[in-house]
């Protein structure tokens, strides 16, 4: 069921009526609802992945119980080194098992070519990664096992955040699920119209922008170095508002039944340099790593040569992370060369707050250094959207060849002009609100109701005629 669909347009309200319409004190059968609902909501891609993630769901529960019960330091290790484990295993057998395969093959090891045809569980990183925090969490004493089995399950599988995140923490949801929970009008209000933007990034821009790049780049040998680079720039605002338009739709969806999820997106493409990008991009997976990863390993704490060590290993396995290719491993590779330069000269914590923050307008200093990361980081997208290393070596040959000078040659230049007109939209309402959880948040603040409701109906009539009759999947789905 996507977020984007005639369905969710029916479970989505369906499921808030019911949930209301239980008393709030009654917490525990709110949550068993919206359990049920959730596991409705991932069978309806394949009811089969219904009994993987139930099975990862009973093994983090029963392994964080066994660490807290444990009296000997190597039990407790025991019972997280199994469940890391298995986790893993089940991650690594589902999406990496080809790869494996056909990299040794490539390499000369000569062992029989097995395909494992199997489908790959839609959201399995995300909600292995939720299991793992939490079976650590308990291990390091930062929290204690939680003993109600449904309220546990809920963490793992609710379903707003359940197929692409963000990828929450159990210090940051559980209590949120073991307490009474009451209507809120203004909080239900603000959600609905963070779903509007939502849908608006997906539906509106990212669909078009995918239209624009999938052309470009499926027929990368047959155009201009131009072209490509148009082709870059739109898949950047594709991957870009597709993400952050399910984020935002998750983050909204949630808020209609008294819950905060955790934010992953702060308007990554106003960063200054690429240490504030990675502040400000899928948040939830960049801490993740960082407290799970990167600060096990010595963090910023060790000398610079095993803090570049450890910058390279969190870059590399985030690529990896997000699929079984050589290109999202070059793709972290490549953000992982950004970030040494700021590292060695400890300009990594320097843009901290929002760009202008008291100002309307950047300064000239600061549009530059905006444009920058921008261009690094859709250097980068290149790798990650390419289909291996040797088409995305054909894709930089052909940027670099004489043929950039020469004017842009897009197959459908009126779609390419509508889409510039929506990441204008985009660009400037993000810009207005960029001090605000969402873009469309400030008009709930500054903006009087006639305004408003205009935007609204103006929005919910571009999502209408742009919306797909065959259900456009959100890019990271995949991973």
């Amino acid at each position: 069921m996507l977020f984007n669909s005639l369905g969710y347009a029916i479970f989505l309200p369906l499921i808030f009526i019911l949930y209301w319409s239980i008393p709030s004190k009654l917490w525990r059968q709110q949550n068993l609802l919206l359990l049920l609902a959730s596991y409705f909501f991932y069978g309806c891609w394949d009811w089969r992945f219904v009994f993987l993630l139930g099975f990862s769901t009973v093994l983090d529960y029963y392994t964080g119980l066994r660490i807290q019960s444990e009296q000997s330091p190597s039990s407790k290790k025991f019972w997280l080194w199994l469940s890391i484990a298995i986790n893993l295993g089940f991650l690594s057998i589902f999406k990496y098992f080809n790869f494996f395969i056909d990299s040794m093959i490539d390499v000369g090891i000569d062992i029989p070519h097995v395909v494992l045809k199997i489908v790959l569980p839609v959201g399995i990183s995300f909600y292995t990664f939720h299991g793992l925090s939490y079976v650590i969490d308990i291990y390091y004493g930062r929290i204690k096992p939680e003993g109600n089995f449904a309220t546990y399950a809920l963490f793992v599988s609710f379903f707003p955040l359940l197929v692409a995140g963000p990828i929450e923490r159990a210090t940051h949801l559980l209590p949120q699920l073991k307490k009474d929970r009451f209507f809120n009008r203004s909080e239900a209000t603000d959600g609905l119209r963070q779903i509007l933007w939502g849908l608006f990034k997906k539906v509106v821009v990212a669909d078009n922008c995918a239209t624009l790049a999938d052309q470009v780049f499926n027929n990368s040998s047959h155009q201009s170095g131009s072209t490509l680079i148009a082709g870059a720039f739109f898949f950047a605002f594709q991957i870009y508002c597709d993400f952050s338009g399910y984020s935002d739709i998750a983050l909204g969806s949630a808020k209609l039944f008294g819950i905060r999820l955790l934010r992953n997106f702060a308007y990554p493409y106003f960063s200054r340099d690429i240490a504030e990008f990675w502040r400000r991009w899928h948040i939830s997976l960049s801490s993740w790593f960082k407290d799970y990863l990167y600060i096990p390993l010595g963090g910023s704490r060790v000398n610079k040569l095993l803090q570049i060590r450890n910058t390279f290993i969190i870059f590399i396995i985030s690529g990896f992370w997000h699929g079984a290719n050589w290109t999202f491993i070059a793709w972290g590779f490549l953000n992982a060369l950004y970030f040494i330069p700021l590292l060695l000269l400890n300009k990594n914590r320097v843009h901290v707050e929002i760009v202008a923050d008291d100002r309307s307008f950047p300064s000239l200093k600061e549009l530059a250094q905006m444009a920058t990361t921008f261009a690094m980081t859709t250097v980068a997208w290149i790798f990650f959207r390419a289909d291996s290393i040797s088409h995305a070596i054909s894709i930089f040959d052909r940027i670099l060849s004489s043929s950039t000078l020469s004017l842009p040659r897009l197959i459908n230049p009126k779609l390419a002009l509508l889409a510039f007109l929506f990441i204008g939209i985009l660009v400037t309402l993000e810009w207005i609100g960029r001090n605000n959880q969402h873009a469309l948040e400030r008009l709930a603040l500054s903006w009087n109701r006639f305004y408003r409701l205009a935007i609204y109906i103006l929005f919910i009539f571009m999502i209408g005629m742009y919306m797909q009759t065959d259900e456009t999947p959100f890019i990271y789905f995949q991973f």
